[in-house]
């Protein structure tokens, strides 16, 4: 999900414009000065919003400091020529206020489009094994995942990976450690939600001889493991509290004290830390230290699903089935046109993990040379039975999001049916989604819920 940073003195108009780009699925952060904007880490954000007249210094000073972070100015009709001066300093465009919300909305779309085709390449990652792989994909949101990457990697600051089960939340983690200045020191990879809750606080940080019973000798913890080096802490939402607690204080003193010890040890080591959860919100039911979490969150990176990479499906089933052909010893085989079109209609709640799993099954079950449907095992998409059309459908309006389910929304579902009905054999996914005015995971979150299939024979582009 895009960061952006809104730079704006007068209060009501960042609210509005903060709100507008919420709506929209950008993360946003918000400045009244360039002086207040200067103390944020500017080069994590994706783009910059700014007000070129500004109390102190004025918006342009920040095209310098946050480069190469595009910075987009906004600035008033009396004042175009002050704009066109920007854009000789180095700001990627200029809006006039007050703007139009689609234009504006237009705008931040096209620079970010383009800066994500100007990112850096699929990270090269030695993986646990010693061998070498490519992370795969060339979808917008993966180019962002690359560049977060680059940027992030020599920074040697704590990172959060989020995204669901599957996505490659630890393939991130090693291309940080790769591409940062501890690569030659080792990289400790810690799956918290393996470990049992009674072991994991001596796993993590040590014990002493006779600290507790079984304890027959001392042991060094994987924190102190990573001395010098990465530590990667998958599925970090199951630490339990008391070694979130132990945690903590390693990520604010650079300090750990063994289980059964008076003594405490530094340590230097970079934290990345991955979950599928909600961090925030286990925050409020007292499941996850809030002062941990915003230690944590000082860089995120966000992974997204792979219902979500259409694009990039295909290219990725094609890598992992030659590498299952050769484990298997069955070179040659290929996919069939109607398992290609499966594997691209399928909603894939496993994400990359599944589909790997899909593709070892129609290797190992395929009876020719072609990898057929019923090989693959995929299962089905259940309909959801929903309730009968009782109004007349709109022909105008949009399938937006609604916070509350009520009686008018209704006529929203109403028309969503109609319209996907009408108009899937036609379009694809992405063209669905544009017209309704929702993201893709939205449309396929609808599909599920009001048991919607997706058309296997609906035209996509090429």
């Amino acid at each position: 999900m895009p960061r952006i940073l809104i730079v704006e003195d007068e209060a009501i108009i960042r609210s509005a414009l903060k709100r507008l780009l919420e709506r929209h699925d950008y993360t946003v952060s918000e400045a009244g000065s360039a002086e207040e904007a200067s103390q944020l880490e500017l080069k994590g954000f994706d783009l910059i919003i700014s007000d070129l007249r500004l109390p102190g210094e004025p918006g342009t000073t920040l095209i310098a400091a946050s480069s190469p972070v595009p910075v987009l100015i906004m600035t008033s009709y009396a004042s175009m020529r002050s704009a066109v001066e920007s854009l000789k300093q180095g700001a990627v465009d200029y809006v006039a206020k007050p703007f139009d919300h689609a234009e504006l909305l237009e705008t931040v779309e096209r620079i970010l489009h383009k800066q994500s085709m100007q990112q850096s390449p699929p990270p090269d990652i030695t993986d646990a094994g010693g061998g070498r792989q490519t992370m795969i994909g060339n979808c917008v949101a993966m180019q962002q995942v690359y560049t977060r990457i680059s940027k992030t990697a020599p920074a040697d600051v704590t990172v959060l990976v989020l995204g669901e089960s599957g996505t490659g939340k630890e393939l991130v983690a090693r291309a940080i450690h790769q591409q940062s200045k501890r690569a030659k020191a080792p990289l400790i990879c810690v799956n918290c939600a393996a470990i049992p809750e009674t072991l994991i606080e001596s796993e993590l940080f040590g014990h002493e001889k006779g600290a507790f019973t079984g304890a027959s000798a001392a042991r060094t913890g994987l924190v102190e493991a990573a001395d010098g080096g990465t530590l990667f802490l998958d599925e970090i939402g199951e630490l339990p509290l008391d070694a979130q607690a132990r945690l903590l204080r390693v990520l604010q003193e650079g300090e750990i004290r063994k289980i059964g010890s008076v003594e405490t040890r530094h340590v230097n080591v970079r934290l990345i830390a991955a979950t599928h959860r909600d961090l925030r919100a286990l925050s409020k039911t007292g499941e996850f230290r809030l002062d941990l979490y915003y230690r944590l969150n000082v860089m995120q990176i966000e992974l997204p699903p792979l219902r979500e990479r259409e694009d990039d499906v295909l290219e990725i089933a094609d890598i992992l089935l030659d590498k299952a052909c050769k484990r298997h010893e069955r070179t040659g085989l290929r996919l069939s046109r109607a398992a290609r079109q499966d594997l691209r209609d399928y909603p894939w709640p496993g994400n990359v993990r599944e589909l790997e799993n899909a593709l070892e099954r129609g290797v190992i079950l395929a009876e020719g040379h072609l990898i057929h449907p019923d090989d693959l095992g995929l299962a089905p998409i259940t309909a959801r039975p929903h309730a009968p059309s009782t109004t007349t459908p709109t022909t105008s309006g949009s399938a937006d999001n609604t916070a509350e389910e009520n009686e008018d929304d209704l006529s929203l579902e109403d028309y969503f049916q109609h319209f996907v009905l009408e108009h899937q054999d036609q379009m694809s996914e992405t063209e669905l989604a544009q017209k309704l005015g929702i993201s893709r995971k939205n449309l396929w979150e609808r599909r599920q819920r009001l048991g919607i299939p997706r058309k296997k024979t609906a035209r996509r582009p090429g």
